[in-house]
């Protein structure tokens, strides 16, 4: 474990060095289906763009609906874009709703809280590398996904078995669904970085902080309120690179559209008192990278504890923002963005 982290820091740390950042765009729709009666809607679809949502679908409004402003520019060039699609997603919603009952049946269940689960989208770097991804799941836990190398599908269970012979079988269907995620998904993304290009394609640069609870707690090197959401967060001691005791968090949004993201070094009091600790935090929002030395880290004590705060840097809000796609999902369309075929045809 050691090891491998220790060459995960130093592949980072690389790339620091030799390769500017990537900026890379991506759609994501997360759809979900749920057994019915537990006052939640039977069938969702969360559609992200860069992580900013803008489409929302479910089966009580049975409608698709716009949740930014920058997606409504689509109208200009499909009039039509929103009920087109509303038409097939209430399609999708019923292929879904069976897809639930097959593995309910395939896994013996009668009863009880069961979901299945697509995800899938694309992502184009600035160099025009394009990467795609989907797949499924079925109640949490991974059930089968597409290869794009092999144009085969890959199990994650016995269970699955059934659907790959069936979408394996039919050679025309994995290699359509290829064609979609490596261009005419690519070809929509750029549609909506088009009209979102203001939203998203700015930069801003991170707000940091370093948190501790007191005196012998882990610190958090903390950044929030920057985009895009790529950033990479080390820690130096006495000027050379850590890599161990530290741990490095997730990217998680925030409400406003940007992200936040930390990491944690662990040091006894004494290790950060003889010691120069540093966290560096590398964004294409700064030109050079921010630095946070420990040693201008003081504690202030305020009532009956203690927190502590660094100079120059503002107080940070800590935001953990769920998310709630139910589910781990994405899901990308078809011809003008509808997810005909893909939906349509992927009965498991």
């Amino acid at each position: 474990m050691l090891r491998a982290r220790y060459c995960f820091n130093v592949l980072i740390k690389i790339m620091v060095w030799f390769f500017p950042f990537t900026v890379s765009h991506s759609p994501r729709y997360f759809y979900t289906a749920v057994t019915p009666g537990i006052h939640f809607p039977e069938f969702t679809a969360v559609g992200l763009v860069d992580g900013q949502q803008f489409m929302y679908y479910d089966s009580n409004i049975k409608k698709r609906i716009p949740k930014t402003a920058w997606i409504k520019k689509v109208d200009d060039d499909d009039p039509d874009y929103w009920n087109r699609n509303t038409e097939i997603q209430q399609r999708t919603q019923e292929i879904f709703k069976d897809n639930v009952a097959t593995l309910m049946q395939r896994f013996n269940q009668t009863e009880g809280v069961h979901t299945v689960q697509l995800m899938y989208g694309c992502e184009l770097d600035d160099d025009g590398t394009k990467r795609g991804s989907m797949q499924y799941s079925y109640d949490g836990e991974d059930f089968i996904s597409l290869d794009l190398n092999t144009h085969t599908w890959t199990v994650a269970n016995d269970k699955a078995k059934i659907t790959k012979h069936m979408w394996d079988s039919d050679v025309g269907y994995s290699v359509w669904q290829n064609n979609y995620l490596e261009n005419t998904c690519i070809e929509w993304l750029q549609k909506y970085v088009a009209y979102g290009r203001d939203t998203l394609q700015r930069k801003v640069p991170p707000e940091m902080a370093l948190i501790q609870k007191d005196s012998s707690s882990p610190v958090l090197c903390h950044a929030t309120g920057f985009f895009p959401s790529e950033i990479l967060i080390s820690w130096q001691k006495d000027g050379e690179d850590m890599h161990e005791n530290v741990e490095l968090r997730q990217t998680l949004p925030n409400q406003d559209g940007t992200f936040q993201k930390g990491s944690i070094l662990t040091a006894s009091p004494e290790e950060l008192d003889k010691n120069d600790y540093t966290c560096v935090v590398h964004h294409s929002g700064r030109e050079k990278d921010l630095v946070l030395r420990m040693a201008d880290h003081r504690f202030q004590k305020t009532g009956g504890g203690s927190f502590s705060v660094i100079t120059g840097v503002a107080v940070v809000v800590l935001l953990l923002v769920l998310i709630v796609c139910v589910g781990f999902c994405v899901s990308r369309r078809k011809n003008n963005d509808t997810f005909n075929k893909t939906c349509m045809d992927s009965r498991l």
